[in-house]
């Protein structure tokens, strides 16, 4: 799977070999048409044209490898080729992959360099994605024997319509004009869902027991809509075990039922927050 990104990346180029539960996987950072390398002094302020064409961007292109498992001759790697490509849960599955595999390594980055800023990246920021085969030799230096570019913008996906449902850029205009504030319980939860979805569990329990306790009081009353009422309810039943998910985090890896309530209970926080937002419209 290939990405390529308009600017720069703050994962350094170069190849990095992952490992996770036994598979190993080649991440391939390499920067095309990088600027210079920045001066050692600052220059000073320059007069600036306003109508003059923008300055053309570097691209960054990442190349996300499975190495664990080479094919045995060309013709078996086309046929996987066409079979990863014949429906779009497939392609959506390996471009989602890919983008696990470059979210772990700028998520290393950001704590490694303490950048509290550091920011994951989705597929659908791409300027370009790839699915392809090639050598080892090809694959080490982002270079393909076979591949095609696939859609990841098109069609309406479960996330999709979560997204359009919730309006982002009214919130933004609403945001930054002083008329809405976002509840503490929302920001709490995006972390725990970035955890969650980059696999990291323990982190993901830690977030959720603060955020499960703000929201239940940010949205008591919210709403009169059984819906709302029900599953606020079942958070309050449930509340403990957010607590004892967060306590084994502490203590190491999670068991398989603190994984399977931190799961269940982030859906239902995310349930409680979708619902206002679409019956509030």
């Amino acid at each position: 799977m290939q990405f390529e990104f308009a600017g720069t990346l703050a994962v350094p180029d170069g190849r990095y070999l992952a490992r996770s539960d036994g598979e190993q996987q080649v991440l391939v950072v390499e920067t095309v048409g990088a600027p210079s390398p920045p001066r050692r002094r600052r220059r000073r302020p320059k007069e600036s044209n306003a109508a003059a064409d923008p300055s053309p961007l570097p691209l960054s292109r990442v190349t996300a490898v499975r190495a664990e498992e080479p094919f045995a001759e060309s013709g078996e790697a086309d046929a996987w080729l066409e079979e990863a490509l014949a429906s779009e849960d497939s392609i959506d599955a390996l471009v989602a992959e890919g983008v696990a595999l470059l979210n772990r390594a700028v998520h290393a980055h950001a704590v490694a360099s303490a950048d509290p800023l550091g920011t994951e990246l989705r597929a659908d920021r791409a300027a370009t994605v790839r699915i392809g085969h090639g050598s080892g030799k090809e694959v080490a230096s982002g270079r393909f024997s076979r591949a095609q570019e696939v859609d990841v913008y098109g069609g309406r996906s479960q996330r999709n319509r979560r997204d359009e449902e919730l309006r982002p850029q009214e919130r933004v205009a609403a945001v930054l004009g002083d008329r809405e504030r976002f509840d503490a319980c929302e920001i709490l939860l995006l972390r725990a869902r970035a955890d969650l979805d980059g696999g990291r569990l323990r982190e993901a329990a830690l977030q959720l027991r603060v955020a499960l306790e703000a929201l239940l009081i940010e949205l008591d009353g919210a709403l009169a809509d059984p819906g709302h009422e029900e599953d606020m309810a079942e958070l309050e039943t449930r509340r403990s075990q957010a607590g004892d998910a967060a306590n084994a985090a502490l203590r190491g890896q999670l068991p398989l039922d603190d994984e399977r309530n931190v799961i269940e209970l982030t859906e239902i926080c995310e349930r409680v927050l979708r619902r206002r937002r679409v019956l509030r419209g």
